[in-house]
């Protein structure tokens, strides 16, 4: 589990702490604001492959805006570089994230394929 403090930009928002688990049955990272379900990232992973790939990332609205989706998309990052995986975005969010952070960028996946016609 990781805690994020939101650092978002609304000064009347109390510290909130977004904790963060991987449920690896159900296949995502879940995002929890006091005990509350507030966003996942979906994922599907094979160590065979040294690859992770992230499919949809999903934030309830009433946590927009608010560093969730962030916190998600750095915890399975992190994870995937933890455990030595390549990452294949195929959610818009996640490969968002990722040209905004030049530090995770080493993660992406490159298909190294030399098929030819």
């Amino acid at each position: 589990m990781c805690a994020w403090p939101d650092t978002g930009p609304t000064s009347e928002r109390l510290t909130m702490t977004i904790e963060i688990t991987d449920s690896p049955d159900t296949h995502r990272y879940e995002a929890r604001v006091d005990g509350q379900l507030a966003g996942f990232a979906e994922y599907l992973r094979t160590n065979e492959s040294g690859l992770v790939v992230f499919t949809h990332t999903e934030v309830d609205p009433e946590f927009n805006g608010q560093g969730v989706g962030s916190a998600l998309a750095r915890t399975g990052l992190d994870a995937a570089r933890a455990d030595g995986l390549r990452v294949l975005s195929v959610c818009p969010f996640i490969t968002a994230w990722m040209a905004r952070h030049p530090d995770y960028q080493d993660l992406a996946y490159q298909s190294r394929s030399k098929v030819e016609d």
